[in-house]
């Protein structure tokens, strides 16, 4: 019988040790960061699905490590910077993480690594991670490959051109003193 695990306070040793996998999806509306990354008035009808793999992996002379595979996706309506429209976009998630005993020692050794690692924690949030990891996919500028629709490439404001049409010329006296002057 597998294990029962809660999602918000994830117990990742016991995961690993066991070498349990979780899986599952949520809608999109359930990730308020995402949300917020997502077009104004776009339908949250996106799913995302991921699945977490805990691992122990055995080390010389001391604990074994934790570690934990993650993989997720979803789709996020965005708003594309060419056309304005909004644009899908896919995010994909495939990472693993090792888990050390405490924030320093995560620290001293994240920049060394390969691999993310991170504090062990008994009320680890599995969901918090994945939201995280997507909104590290996110593009920075989000667009259609073609936009739908031809993006003018040309601003024309009818006011302005009407006040440049007013505006004296500035050498509309030169124009007459040299028109008269060979008169």
């Amino acid at each position: 019988m597998k294990k029962e695990y809660s999602l918000e306070r994830l117990d990742l040793k016991a995961l690993a040790q066991a070498g349990d996998e979780l899986a599952g999806q949520a809608p999109i509306s359930q990730f308020a960061r995402l949300v917020e990354e997502s077009a104004p008035g776009s339908p949250l009808s996106h799913e995302v699905r991921w699945t977490a793999l805990g691992e122990a992996r055995p080390v010389t002379g001391g604990d074994d490590q934790v570690w934990l595979h993650l993989q997720a996706e979803t789709t996020l309506t965005q708003v594309c910077q060419r056309c304005l429209g909004p644009v899908d976009t896919g995010l994909w998630v495939d990472r693993s993480f090792r888990f050390v005993k405490d924030e320093s020692v995560a620290e001293s050794e994240d920049d060394e690594s390969e691999e993310d690692v991170l504090a062990l924690s008994r009320e680890f949030n599995l969901l918090e991670l994945i939201e995280d990891e997507l909104l590290m996919e996110l593009p920075v500028v989000p667009r259609h490959e073609e936009c739908p629709e031809e993006v003018p490439m040309a601003v024309e404001d009818e006011d302005y051109q009407a006040a440049e049409a007013e505006k004296p010329n500035p050498f509309a006296a030169l124009a007459k003193l040299k028109k008269g002057g060979l008169g």
